[in-house]
């Protein structure tokens, strides 16, 4: 198969009150996934996950279907499902449209009918690991979809909340559009988000926010906050979260071809 380029982060930090055990996950982001036009990508980078060792569970960050079409979904859903792992999924730009064929609402539904690991047909969702909390969070739009990202007010004011409900656990936060943009293509940056940093501002236990969407790997650190980009498919991250009673969050990254 193509070589995949794996980014492999290890990450140490503290937990405010408990050391969880370490946790090894997979980030995989716009994968574009079309029944129309069918490749082997998807299928190879699963078959080289289900080798590796010690992966806790995966993440699909958005962009997994190339166009608003439930038949692209199923087979997307249909292939996903051979991880041996539980995985996890949040919408991109690019696979919701009220009007042209499938709606973040039947998205939602489909998930929450054909995957264990969604409880609820909402598209902002926790999951715990190890002691640390990783929230889910939705930027799409089904109505006049666009490149550019958007987390409405409802959906800040659930990640403020909620931040509050886990203000005694380290958070990590997977998203598809980024809030520090990689690169400085307009098309693809994010509005208006003042309000998502001053939630993150105001919550000094989100650790990191992971993100897909720009098309490239970079990683910065803003305030505290590692703010981390993944390529699309066929590159992965594979994502080493080491907790210890380090006081301060440390990274190493390693790129594998």
């Amino acid at each position: 198969m193509k070589k995949i380029l794996c980014l492999l982060f290890i990450y140490a930090l503290c937990l405010s009150d408990s050391f969880g055990k370490d946790l090894r996950f997979v980030q995989i982001t716009d994968v574009r996934y079309s029944k129309s036009s069918e490749s082997t990508r998807l299928k190879d980078t699963i078959n080289e996950i289900n080798k590796q060792k010690d992966i806790d569970f995966v993440v699909f960050t958005g962009d997994n279907i190339q166009k608003p079409d439930k038949k692209d979904l199923e087979g997307f859903i249909k292939e996903a499902k051979h991880i041996r792992k539980p995985f996890y999924v949040i919408i991109g730009d690019k696979e919701v449209n009220k009007y042209k064929g499938l709606s973040k609402k039947e998205y939602l539904t489909y998930l929450k009918k054909n995957l264990k690991t969604i409880k609820k047909a909402d598209a902002n969702y926790i999951a715990e690991y190890g002691g640390v909390a990783f929230f889910f969070v939705d930027g799409a739009k089904d109505v006049v979809p666009s490149t550019n990202g958007y987390y409405r007010e409802d959906t800040l004011d659930w990640l403020d909340l909620n931040l509050d409900k886990y203000s005694r656990k380290n958070v990590v936060i997977f998203q598809h559009f980024p809030i520090v943009p990689p690169t400085n293509n307009e098309n693809y940056m994010t509005l208006k988000t003042d309000r998502y940093f001053e939630i993150l501002n105001k919550h000094k236990n989100v650790k990191a926010v992971i993100s897909g969407h720009f098309g490239v790997n970079k990683e910065e650190t803003v305030d505290g906050v590692v703010h981390i980009t993944t390529a699309p498919l066929p590159a992965y991250r594979v994502i080493d979260m080491i907790n210890s009673n380090s006081q301060a969050p440390s990274f190493w990254a390693e790129v594998r071809n």
